[in-house]
Parts: C-alpha cells; structure tokens; sequence
C-alpha cells in the first residue's frame, strides 16, 4: 500500500509539473512567436523576394511586378507562356529564357525522369515568378551610392537576336534605357549544364562617369521538401577562399538581418537538392561578395543567393562587361570535375555531399563507378567491390576467424566451467580468464571484422544515397532502383496479394536474405557466456532485418553478400582447423 501511495503522489507531481511548463512557459512563448508572426507579415516594406545585391528592392520587381506574381498565371505553363521567349534546346536541357525580365526561368532536364517508369515526366528544375514554385536565375547592374541610371528589371522587355538558344547558337538580348545606355546580355549553352552569360553596357551618353556593379542572383520562393537526413545537406551552399559553407533553409530563416555576406575571390554559390543543383559562377580570379539572404511575404518563404562584382566606372562612347557562368543540372561526378578542371572553378567538387569520410567515399565511388562502366551494372559492380574488400581486409580477417574458430572449440569447456561456478560469477569469470590465457585466444579478435566492415559499409551508403550515378540505377529482377529501398515485402507475399503495406511494414526480399546470412553467420560463431547476451545476439538478425529494410537496395545486398564471403571463409578456417560447424 505505502509503495502504491508514493506511485499515485509520484504520478500527481509529475502531472503538476507538465501542466504548470505548458501554462507558465510554454503558452506564453506561443502567444509571444504568434505576435511576431503577425508583424512580420504585416511589415509591408519588406521585399516580395530579398533584395537584390546593394539594392532596397528585389532585381526586376516592381509594384506592377508584384501584382503580375500575385494575379498572374498560377499554373506552370500559363506562366511561361506570359512571356514572349527565347526556345533553350540542348542534349541535356529544355527550356527557355523570358524575354520579359530577361531570366532564365524554364529548365527541365532531358535525362532524367522522376521515376523509373520510361514514361514518367523529366525533372523540371527552374520556373517563372509567377508559378506556383518560382526557382529562376537573373543578372543585372546595380549603379553606385549617387548614381541615376535606370537600369532593366523584371518588366523591362529585352529583343533577341536569334530564335533558339543551342550549343550551336549563342543568343543576345539587347535592352535601352532611353538616356544613351544600351545593355546585352549573351548566353552561350554546352551540351551538359553550363550557361555562360556576358553583360554588357555600351553608353553614348554624355556626363560624368557611372559605377555600375554587376550581379547574378538564384530566387527560391517556398521552402521546398527535404529529405532531412543528416548525412545530406539540402539547401544554400557555396565555396568561398577555398572553404565550403553550408545552410540549410532553417539556417538562413533563422539570420537575424535575413542576409549573412561573404567575400570571396573565387568560388560559387546557389542551392543544392539531393541530386541537382542551381549555383552562380562568378570569374573566378577577381573579388566578389556573395550572400545568403532570406524574406517573409505574408506566408511565403523566399530564398535567394546572388553574388556582387566589383564597380566598373563607364563614360560617354565606353563599354564595360562582366561575364559570368550558371550551372543548372544534375550533380554528375565527371561532369562536375570537368567543368572544375576545364573553367578552373574553384572546388567544384563540392558541390556533392562526400561527408567527412570523403577520403574512402571517393575512392569507393570511382572504383565502383569504374567496375560499373567494365560490366554494364551497378549491382554486380557492388558484389565485385565485396569480393575486393574482403581481399584487401583477408589476412586481418582470418587472424580473427581463426581466433574465433579457436573459440569455438572451447565452449565445451567454457559450458563446464559456467555449470561449475553457475553461483559464483567473480570465479567463473577468473576461470575463463585463465582458459582464454592458457590457450592463447583473444575473446575480443571477433568483433575486428565488424569494426572494419563499419567504415567501408557507411562509405557506400553514402555513395548509394548522394551520388545520381546511383539513381535509378537497376539491378536484376524486381531491384529497379539501387539507390531505393526493397520494393517488395513480405506482408503482402511479396506481391501476391494486392494490398500495399505502410511503410514500416515494407520489409522485402534482400533485407530477409541479409537477415537469414546473418543468422547462419552467428551460428559459426561462438556463443556468449552470458546467457542473457546470447539471447541478445540471437535477436540481432532480426533487428537489422527491420533496420536495413527502407536502406537502399544496393547497400544490403552488399551486406548480404559480405555475410556469404564472410560465411564461406569463416566456414574454410574451421573445417581446416577441425572445429565443427554447429
């Protein structure tokens, strides 16, 4: 009775307590970020996107602009076609540049699809202001402190010179400004994810000299869906002075002026998703200033990276210039590591997620990449890279299975001394001691396979799960996708029944097969002292077949095949040794 009376006095506390955070703490904190929230969508001077580099209003937005974005077209291909265009048709990308702002705001990816169906629309990566998720890149000058130049923005309606944008074909847009200043742009394609654009300004006007600051921006509004694992960063992203800077969208959300600059003389800066990515290449041999930035309108989040050039003063009959690059794409290792080498870009490879085991991601990615390219799949790319580990970790291996096999033969003898001593456990535990000694085995020798299977098995999740070479990349018969989970499961008979599981039910073929090989593989090995630990084990296997269900396919048929290397060289040492297998 008294211990039930301290439980019901220890539940009413902890009650009290619970109730008197959420009352005291927690209600006021509520009202307090719900008073902010509402002066913050009600501060009417704040930009409908953060403001452009050196400028109190966003690039190209006006108060006509802003109408345009919040009556206009609220479907994709009704806001492409608000604007007269400029077609972009390359080997690797669709799209166009609006003539209307002079942006390159539609871009899809031929390549790629979003799933693996071969009818299954491509992945479309930018879109116009007016849609209902604009991502668009734009460029333009912004005069210095004192300087009256009207220069174009989002209403400013730009002439072409040709029809269609291709690697063949460089496109130049031609605006005036009606006081003596004529400005171009020229954007020049390759046939992968490499736009190159040169502005510039020609003045026949007379007066005293202008500054003029070139830009380059990247505007994301909404926050888009992340994955949210820890090993991926998704979000604004850039190198600076050689260093790579990361923020995520609740990073830049969080600045406390909504801007955080960084200068920098060489580098990049833009957005990352999982496999694409929009970055701003300025020269990379001359200074710039680039900048996170971040505003509120109503409920909208709007996101934008752009980078700031250096001032450039123009008199009457000069022409000044700036030449910058966009990368709109696909996060290709080759593609990106040419682009580093051919237009000296500094750091350009990090652009992908290596982690901090980059030193055994990289390598593992290029000789998986390699043996790939020799046998024309993925899959058997993963089995053979299995067989060159175990060859390159085999002697530090069978120093352990040896140990282990020597174990092995001693449990008749560990079981009579646990009989022996089963009341006295400071004993048994001397005694075993003394055995492990007097027969020269190392209890400890058989968890060194595991611990050096860890590094190499995080290493190729990492390459399953960052790199696009991965994506979609099929195996044999129901693996589709190595970079995705197991498709099939086991509660519906693997298909057999027409019923589609939760997802914490999707337990499929390959992660069954792992779990079987690890259980045989525990039966070779010897079993603990304790009984409770040997318990434990016995229930690892099918702990793992649940955790490793929704990892990528490819990870744990790597894992199940390293278990039947692993079995088969195990399995060799014991019958050599003449230990039994069970």
């Amino acid at each position: 009775m008294g211990d039930q009376k301290n439980l019901v006095i220890a539940i009413a506390l902890s009650l009290a307590i619970l109730l008197g955070f959420q009352f005291f703490y927690e209600l006021p904190k509520m009202r307090d970020q719900g008073a902010q929230q509402q002066a913050t969508q009600a501060d009417v001077s704040r930009p409908v996107a953060p403001a452009a580099p050196g400028s109190t209003s966003a690039p190209g937005t006006t108060a006509s602009g802003l109408t345009q974005q919040l009556l206009g077209p609220t479907d994709r291909i009704g806001a492409i076609a608000a604007s007269p265009r400029v077609p972009l048709d390359t080997p690797s990308l669709r799209g166009s540049i609006a003539l209307k702002g002079g942006r390159l705001d539609d871009v899809v990816l031929k390549g790629y699809r979003e799933t693996t169906q071969p009818n299954a629309p491509n992945i479309v990566l930018l879109s116009p202001a007016a849609s209902p998720d604009p991502y668009y890149a734009d460029w333009g000058w912004v005069p210095a402190a004192g300087a009256e130049v009207k220069v174009p923005d989002g209403e400013a309606l730009w002439t072409a010179d040709k029809g269609r944008l291709t690697p063949e074909s460089p496109v130049t847009l031609t605006w005036e400004n009606g006081q003596g200043f004529a400005f171009q742009r020229r954007f020049a394609v390759d046939d992968r994810y490499m736009v190159t654009v040169t502005q510039r300004v020609l003045r026949t006007a007379a007066g005293e000299p202008v500054t003029l600051h070139p830009y380059e921006l990247v505007t994301r509004s909404n926050t888009p869906v992340v994955l949210g694992y820890y090993i991926l960063h998704e979000g604004a992203y850039g190198v600076f002075d050689g260093k790579l800077k990361e923020l995520t969208y609740s990073d830049m959300k969080e600045a406390k002026t909504g801007v955080i600059e960084v200068p920098s003389t060489g580098g990049w800066i833009g957005f990352t998703d999982k496999y694409w990515m929009v970055a701003a290449i300025p020269d990379q041999k001359t200074g710039f200033k680039a900048r996170f930035a971040h505003a509120l309108t109503g409920k909208t989040d709007k996101y934008q990276v752009d980078i700031l050039g250096s001032g450039q003063p123009l008199a009457q009959g000069q022409t000044i210039e700036s030449v910058s690059r966009i990368f709109v794409g696909a996060k290709e290792v080759s593609t990106l590591e040419t682009y580093q080498e051919q237009l000296g870009i500094v750091r350009f490879d990090l652009a992908i997620d290596w982690g901090w085991f980059y030193f055994l991601t990289r390598p593992i990615f290029f000789v998986l990449h390699w043996i790939a390219q020799q046998l024309g799949n993925f899959g058997v790319a993963i089995l053979v890279l299995t067989v060159l580990v175990k060859l390159l970790f085999f002697p530090l291996a069978n120093k352990s299975y040896v140990a282990m096999s020597k174990m092995k033969a001693l449990q008749p003898e560990m079981m009579k001394l646990r009989e022996r001593f089963e009341n006295d456990k400071q004993r048994m535990n001397q005694e075993l001691m003394a055995l492990y000694k007097r027969e020269k085995v190392n209890p400890a020798a058989g968890c060194l396979p595991i611990i050096v299977q860890i590094p190499v098995f995080f290493a190729l999740y990492k390459v399953l799960f960052v790199t696009i070479e991965m994506r979609h990349a099929p195996f044999y018969g129901w693996i589709k996708d190595l970079s995705a989970a197991d498709p099939t499961t086991i509660f519906n008979l693997f298909g057999l029944i027409p019923w589609q599981p939760p997802e914490l039910m999707m337990i499929g073929v390959w992660p069954l097969i792992m779990g079987v090989t690890m259980w045989f593989q525990q039966k070779l090995n010897p079993q603990p002292a304790d009984p409770i630990q040997a318990r434990m084990f016995m229930i690892l296997p099918v702990i793992f077949t649940v955790m490793l269900a929704s990892f990528p396919a490819g990870l744990v048929i790597y894992w199940a095949w390293n278990n039947v290397l692993s079995m088969a060289q195990q399995w060799a040492i014991m019958y050599r040794m003449g230990v039994k297998a069970t």
